[in-house]
């Protein structure tokens, strides 16, 4: 191990450049103007998996955005890891408010990362993780320190639902064969309080309308005898939560797992300060449902968010117009025992029911996903847990998350395997949003920390 870890630190510089060359394919995967692009990441990944020494590596195509594939096979002796990451990024609007280039990396010191951190789309979420993998994989093999069978499996529609990894993995179950999965697409606390994610939110996204008159009307002629279709989805957005934060969807709550006081009082005992959240989010005051803290209402509840909405005239000046139609694209994060295509249901059952007769509505589903918990007492989380103890000096602590990676229960359903969930990013380092960035303390750390996952995990695998 010794070995691998001289290898990393005499390569870090190559590493780290070669990170942003990835950094500056705009690989937005839900942007069909950068199809090309998509397809140029996907290459470059399969050229790093041949150059880190991956064999039988493949771009397959799919419906949307292709997977690549790539594997090492050391004898049916070791044990299997599957890594799985995904080269998209969100887009990177609005692009006015990133204080330089969003494919165009730069790396700049902050308060969180003294070290510099790495600002590009993409940085944190998911390339940079991912490419801690390729380089930690280039480095065991160089010193010939494998222990463990590993196979590849990089998506390019992560950002989009993942709409063609289901059909991907049940065509391929042999192939994908595995002991474990392991991911890094998510964080740690902060870099002197390292953490693995136990528990993740699960998903369901819809997007409405809402249409009033057959077209934009003069306000002056019409306003106040005609529905404004933004004003009554205003109100009708409103009406989901009621004083206390929570949501008023019938039948919302029913499957929801009231997490036990003892539980509740473990995950208190993680790090966190409200006033240094506020400030750092330049806000005075949280909100959220009423009787649970900041990091409960991110973690162990389920939640209703508006991500966009739109209507009528937003150009330069003004236009006294009544709109014609409306729209709001809305994300509510479920906790264990929802079920994603239920809790769509229920909210267009009810968004429906309550919208006035004077506007029609409709609700079309996006894509979902189901929340997880994974065991904290088995040979994967083990050798996650020793590994970042030994490379952080500091035993991690089991965290859940609020995010969501709906195939973490895809791979459990279909390959019949657990996921361990090791990332190296922070809460702040803006994911989805303008100046996304990664820290190099970050990155090195996670090509450091996952050989010795491997190690473990072999070891503890032959007991």
């Amino acid at each position: 191990m010794q070995q691998v870890q001289d290898y990393i630190s005499k390569n870090k510089e190559r590493f780290l450049e070669e990170l942003l060359d990835w950094l500056r394919i705009p690989s937005i995967s839900a942007d069909p103007q950068y199809k090309g692009d998509v397809q140029r990441m996907a290459e470059a990944v399969a050229d790093k998996l041949r150059a880190a020494g991956a064999d039988k590596v493949e771009v397959s195509p799919t419906a949307g955005h292709p997977i690549v594939y790539g594997e090492k096979i050391i004898g049916d002796h070791a044990p299997t890891v599957l890594v799985y990451g995904h080269y998209d990024v969100q887009p990177a609007d609005p692009i006015d408010l990133w204080h330089s280039g969003p494919f165009e990396p730069v790396i700049k010191k902050t308060e969180l990362h003294p070290q510099g951190a790495i600002f590009a789309r993409g940085s944190c979420d998911d390339k940079g993780q991912v490419y801690m993998h390729v380089k930690a994989f280039e480095s065991m093999l160089a010193c010939d320190a494998l222990p463990c069978n590993v196979k590849f499996m990089i998506e390019g529609e992560e950002e989009v639902g993942s709409v063609n990894l289901g059909k991907y993995c049940e065509e391929n179950r042999e192939k994908l064969r595995c002991d474990v999965v392991l991911i890094s697409d998510t964080g740690i606390i902060a870099n002197d309080v390292p953490s693995i994610t136990v528990g993740l939110r699960g998903l369901s996204y819809v997007e409405v309308e809402v249409t009033g008159p057959n077209r934009d009307l003069h306000s002056g002629i019409y306003g106040g005898a005609v529905a404004n279709p933004v004003n009554v989805l205003c109100d009708m957005i409103s009406s989901l939560h009621d004083e206390n934060r929570h949501i008023t969807i019938p039948g919302f709550y029913d499957d929801v797992e009231e997490v036990s006081t003892a539980d509740r009082a473990e995950m208190a005992k993680a790090p966190h300060n409200d006033a240094a959240y506020k400030k750092a989010l330049d806000i005075a005051d949280v909100q959220g449902e009423a009787g649970f803290t900041t990091h409960e209402r991110v973690s162990i509840r389920p939640t209703l968010d508006v991500n966009g909405i739109w209507g009528g005239y937003i150009g330069e000046g003004a236009k006294t117009v009544l709109p014609g139609k409306a729209f709001a694209k809305i994300s509510m994060r479920l906790v264990p025992h929802q079920h994603p295509e239920k809790i769509t249901e229920l909210f267009a059952r009810h968004f429906k029911s309550i919208a006035p007769v004077s506007v029609k509505v409709e609700v079309r589903p996006h894509h979902g996903g189901f929340p997880v918990v994974t065991p904290t007492d088995t040979p994967e989380y083990k050798a996650a847990h020793n590994a970042m103890e030994t490379t952080f000096g500091k035993a991690p602590i089991p965290m859940r998350e609020g995010g969501s990676i709906p195939i973490v229960a895809l791979f459990e359903q279909v390959l019949g395997v657990k996921s361990v969930l090791m990332g190296f990013g922070l809460n702040s380092d803006a994911i989805h949003s303008p100046n996304e960035h990664y820290g190099v303390f970050n990155f090195y750390k996670g090509i450091e920390t996952i050989p010795h996952f491997y190690s473990n995990y072999a070891q503890l695998k032959q007991k």
